[in-house]
């Protein structure tokens, strides 16, 4: 019997109710940041990606700036607070919002912005050094290594120039996200119950007829007016052909009568923490008896790998009860099905540790630990006529899974 989660409390503050504790949950990712620093023998770790510095600062980063190193970034050394490089004269929002920051913390940041200044990169990038390389000094970690986890050439060359010895700090910090304390993990129930909502309010909205397009429009409407969502990346719908292979995209396909819809939730964030759940429905009509067995068969998959989750198993133990990719779908190579089966971390970022898939976990298998918040999903269909898609959310405790998603999904949902 899989236990069930729900949020303990609503989404914003109260003075009546104990929800979740922000400032403690930011001072526990700073700790939990310094330890992975520690353990991997870094001075200082250069954070240039969204959920890392998120993680390490507790700052958002506006939809503008996503997806964009260097335009903000931060630095943490041994011994110091977090030091916050923010894109011109922001920073004065920052000291105004984030009082857990210094004051003289936020500085303004050097970009090259990936390159587009063309010959000024050189210039920008050599600021930017000597300002990382001026606080490692003040600290005394200018000769210890420098964790990153972004790189590229202008950066390798100046690093270089300027005797930085650099390594990955990307490992660090995806060790630091994997264990979540009890505040993330309420976060992460959240975040399941606004995708329960935003699915049951589709179930009611969808006929046939309209476009996919148009469901992706609703479902951003509908998150978008909940208090505590700063983004959503993709609605998925695919329909019909679209549904298998899974297009894991929309178009202005109409949705005949009959055809196969799969909805999935994919990185809606709020306060940062992202979801991932899959749906699967039938519009108009119910489906067919040979829909109906491939959904069983992908809905065993799903539940016979939640069943292997439990502190101290591997995700070894969760992959290998899914079929290969040559006896279900004669691939040669299980790549080929690439998150055909799959689980995936969930936190600040919407890969987090574990990965779980046949193509590494098998070789490579990673401990399930209490604190870990993650998504499995499983899906089957006949090529370029219809597919089906399940995915649950769930949080690990001492006890074992929670799963955390709670829209019906034992069987496929009739709508319209």
């Amino acid at each position: 019997m899989v236990e069930r989660s729900t949020s303990s409390f609503g989404l914003v503050g109260t003075d009546w109710q104990q929800r979740i504790d922000w400032n403690r949950l930011r001072q526990y990712r700073l700790n939990r940041a310094r330890e992975a620093m520690k353990t991997a023998g870094l001075g200082a770790m250069l954070v240039m990606y969204d959920e890392n510095v998120r993680y390490v600062t507790s700052t958002v980063t506006p939809g503008w700036c996503r997806l964009k190193p260097g335009l903000r970034y931060a630095l943490l050394c041994e011994g110091a607070e977090p030091v916050l490089f923010e894109q011109g004269d922001i920073g004065t929002q920052i000291n105004r919002h984030c009082p857990w920051i210094p004051k003289d913390n936020v500085r303004y940041a050097y970009s090259w912005i990936k390159g587009a200044v063309g010959g000024a990169a050189e210039q920008q990038v050599t600021k930017f050094t000597r300002a990382i390389l001026d606080e490692m000094k003040k600290y005394g970690v200018d000769k210890a290594p420098l964790g990153v986890d972004f790189i590229d050439l202008n950066m390798i060359n100046s690093f270089n120039a300027h005797g930085i010895q650099w390594t990955d700090g990307m490992s660090a910090m995806v060790s630091a996200r994997a264990i979540k304390n009890i505040d993330e993990l309420e976060a992460m129930r959240i975040v399941a119950a606004i995708c329960d909502a935003c699915h049951t309010a589709i179930s009611h909205f969808l006929v046939a007829g309209m476009q996919e397009h148009q469901i992706t429009a609703f479902a951003m409407e509908f998150l978008y007016n909940i208090p505590g969502i700063e983004d959503v990346e993709d609605i998925i719908v695919s329909s019909g052909p679209n549904s298998w292979p899974n297009w894991r995209h929309f178009s202005d396909r109409i949705i005949q009568p009959g055809d196969l819809v799969i909805i999935d939730m994919a990185a809606v964030t709020w306060n940062g923490y992202k979801s991932c759940m899959y749906r699967t429905y039938c519009v108009g009509k119910k489906p067919t008896d040979e829909q109906r067995r491939y959904y069983d068969l992908a809905y065993r998959w799903l539940y016979d790998a939640i069943d292997k989750v439990r502190p101290g198993a591997t995700t070894k133990d969760i992959a290998e009860v899914w079929p290969s990719a040559k006896e279900t779908w004669g691939y040669e190579e299980e790549d080929q099905a690439a998150a055909n089966l799959w689980g995936h971390g969930l936190g600040l970022a919407q890969y987090d540790t574990p990965v779980v898939s046949r193509i590494y976990s098998l070789e490579h298998p990673v401990v399930i630990e209490p604190g870990m918040s993650f998504a499995l999903e499983t899906q089957h269909g006949k090529p370029l006529q219809w597919g089906v898609r399940l995915e649950e959310m769930l949080v690990v405790t001492e006890e074992g899974p929670q799963v955390t998603t709670q829209f019906p999904i034992e069987e496929i949902t009739v709508v319209g």
